[in-house]
């Protein structure tokens, strides 16, 4: 049984509808902070909208407020915000019903000092500049027609698709998309990564490394934007050997990532113009080139023809060619003729003058010109010879008379050389038996030292050598099949064997006082 009905509250509490409660809130909060003064870094900003209103957001290290700058005291500021500026902001704390937001309505704005965003982003700037990460030669020219392309982005947000549709309008390709985070804790290193992995990729394996990068982001405020300033992320893009474009947030959004990039677009989209041409524009310019082509080349050939037909008319024709060397060769068959008549008589000539000087008495004059002279010669030769005996007989005469005296010199000359050879005998005796008895000396050590190693001396302790067929020693029973010759050779002798099946005759049973006989202990053979 019920005590209520159905229109009566189970409580005392006044009932609200969502716009009395939204305006009530309202209300106590443009009461309690009907005039305030904020201290905060802008965050957000874009400029005026274009209806003349300020849209941004005040922060500091922990806590974010929106903002707000209406027309009117937009006008009558005396500076205009900047992204990043830190300021001192008066005016009052109001509600948005709409969506339960709360904001600040600012009617005065005074500079605090540059945000401590802006200045670790300024110094990292300027860190990374030193190191030349920033340096126009290190930037790549972008390749005009890649085959691939890769994308850096979030793979659910609008940024893929305006790539994707702006891509297939302008020239197909194969796109692949390495999907990260571009917002929040650990997005920087995934996007360095990803930079990294593309550039590790195969140029031919089964995903084929990208001709040009696109690394790409929509807009947001300096913080959604932070993780491009990551230093991770810099110099991943930096160290890209594949040519980047940087296309974060939208054209008056900058970050690190664009000074280092190969190229920076303003938008997503434009990254996508900036990667590949139109393909229509390309086939209409390949048209006109090929049109320019045929006409040139028509043109040309029709210049070459008229060229050809030009040199032909100028060339001679057959007949004056050969008319010249005809009429020499006529010339020259007509005189020849003549000119073997005037050099026969011409050699007569010659000959007749040359006949002329051999007269008889002429050549009896000449030889008794050589006689005389031929008896001069043999005149003088004859004195030559005398004196030249004359000189021998002296000198002969010299040589007798020293060779008489030689005998008395050879003598003691060759006494002397007796006693001196009889010395050197003895000598030479000495010495070539010391020398014999060292030798003797060391082939006898040699000899003994021979037997000592020899194997015959083995073989006189009871041992055989077993030879193969070859003559070759045979070192293991392994060796020889059945049916084998072979040699066995003793201390004082060979004998010729043939080999068995195996197994052999039983060893006979030593008596019993061979078994207590030691058997002899082998000596050394050194």
């Amino acid at each position: 049984m019920s005590f209520f009905s159905e229109t009566d509250s189970p409580s005392n509490l006044a009932e609200y509808s969502v716009s009395e409660l939204s305006g009530s809130i309202k209300r106590t909060v443009e009461q309690a902070f009907d005039q305030v003064r904020v201290r905060g870094e802008i965050s957000g900003y874009r400029g005026p909208h274009s209806s003349g209103h300020a849209y941004f957001s005040l922060k500091d290290d922990r806590a974010r407020i929106d903002a707000v700058i209406w027309k009117g005291s937009f006008s009558r500021l005396r500076f205009k915000p900047e992204e990043g500026m830190e300021v001192i902001a008066t005016g009052k704390i109001t509600t948005f019903p709409g969506s339960s937001k709360y904001q600040i309505v600012i009617e005065t704005l005074e500079p605090a000092g540059a945000g401590a965003l802006m200045a670790l982003l300024e110094e990292r700037r300027r860190k990374l500049a030193a190191e030349g990460l920033f340096d126009a030669e290190r930037k790549k020219p972008l390749p005009f027609l890649p085959r691939v392309i890769g994308v850096v982005t979030s793979p659910t947000g609008a940024v893929i698709r305006d790539i994707l549709h702006r891509i297939a309008d302008r020239f197909p390709v194969h796109v692949v998309v390495w999907p990260v985070k571009v917002q929040g804790e650990g997005s920087g290193q995934e996007v360095a990564a990803a930079i990294e992995g593309f550039n590790t990729l195969d140029p031919f394996g089964p995903i084929r490394r990208p001709d040009v990068l696109i690394v790409a982001r929509g807009g947001g405020s300096l913080e959604d934007l932070w993780s491009f300033n990551d230093e991770i992320v810099v110099r991943a893009a930096a160290a890209s050997q594949i040519p980047l474009i940087s296309a974060v947030g939208h054209e008056t959004d900058w970050t690190l990532i664009d000074h280092a990039s190969d190229r920076r677009a303003p938008t997503p989209t434009g990254a996508a113009e900036m990667a590949v041409p139109v393909k229509a524009d390309l086939d209409a310019e390949v048209a006109s080139l090929a049109a320019r082509l045929r006409g040139a080349t028509a043109r040309q050939m029709d210049n070459r023809r008229q060229g050809i037909r030009a040199l032909a008319r100028a060339l001679p024709s057959l007949d004056q060619l050969l008319a010249l060397p005809r009429r020499r060769f006529d010339e020259a068959a007509a005189g020849l003729g003549r000119g073997l008549q005037m050099n026969t008589v011409n050699k007569r000539r010659a000959f007749e003058r040359t006949a002329a000087h051999l007269r008889p008495d002429m050549l009896l004059t000449r030889i008794a010109e050589r006689r005389q002279c031929v008896a001069d010669r043999l005149m003088r030769a004859e004195r030559i010879v005398e004196r030249r005996l004359d000189q021998l007989r002296a000198r002969l005469s010299a040589f007798d008379v020293s060779l008489r005296a030689t005998p008395a010199r050879i003598k003691a000359r060759t006494e002397r050389s007796s006693d001196r050879l009889r010395g050197l005998v003895l000598r030479a005796e000495s010495a070539l038996a010391g020398d014999l008895a060292r030798r003797r000396a060391l082939l006898q050590a040699q000899d003994r030292m021979l037997q000592s190693l020899s194997y015959r001396n083995v073989l006189k302790r009871g041992y055989a050598l077993v030879r193969d067929e070859e003559g070759a020693p045979v070192k293991g029973a392994a060796s020889l099949g059945p049916g084998r010759s072979i040699a066995i050779e003793f201390a004082d002798g060979t004998v010729d064997a043939v080999t068995g099946s195996g197994g052999g005759p039983p060893r006979r049973k030593p008596a019993k006082a061979e078994e207590e006989k030691p058997a002899p202990r082998q000596g050394s053979l050194f």
